[in-house]
């Protein structure tokens, strides 16, 4: 488990560097989801801008609860919860500066850039940080009324980097699959440390 783990990362880059194809698909998709409508733009900017008071919130919230008694459990998730977030970052950024792919609107002129972004693309740290949030709610609280808004939530994020021009559908996808998985082990981890 541990080796296909770490060839994953890698697996998405070359999926989506190593061909041509896929990386002209790529672009198609993005240009057909972002567009010079600017109808919904406000909407999908606020999306954006929740994911990172949502993920620093959740751990937060967590441990306040856990120790005032309202949730069960609420100290030990919120040390998975903010594990998950720290082991997302470190792959995320250290990822970003080693890829170092251009942003979409920089090369191409069909896609609109409707809010900042930093330099690199791949792979998306919104995406990847709500991810990882949505992940730890469900991984401490796995019921469907916990994952179902938290998925919802983390994949509005995604479409929203892309909406708004700033990511590639692969960043996305990369994003997702790297805070899921940082929130996974983290989870591992906090279990068995419990014991």
């Amino acid at each position: 488990m541990k080796n296909w783990l770490m060839r994953l990362p890698f697996l998405v880059i070359l999926a989506f560097f190593g061909n041509a194809k896929a990386q002209n698909f790529d672009t198609r998709l993005l240009q057909s989801i972002n567009s010079q409508n600017t109808k919904y733009d406000k909407f999908w900017l606020g999306i954006t801008n929740s994911a990172t008071p949502v993920a620093i919130a959740t751990p937060l919230s967590l441990f306040a609860m856990g120790h005032y008694h309202y949730i069960p459990k609420g100290k030990e998730n919120s040390y998975m919860a903010a594990g998950g977030l720290a082991l997302n970052t470190l792959i995320t950024f250290g990822l970003k500066y080693t890829v170092s792919r251009e942003r979409p609107f920089v090369n191409n002129a069909a896609i609109y850039k409707k809010t900042y972004a930093g330099p690199y693309s791949f792979p998306s740290g919104h995406t990847s940080t709500a991810f990882a949030t949505a992940t730890s709610l469900t991984l401490a609280y796995p019921k469907w009324y916990v994952a179902a808004p938290a998925y919802a939530w983390a994949g509005a994020v995604g479409y929203s980097r892309m909406h708004l021009g700033v990511h590639y559908p692969s960043d996305v996808l990369a994003g997702a699959i790297i805070g899921t998985l940082s929130s996974f082990v983290a989870f591992k981890v906090n279990q068995k440390l419990g014991k």
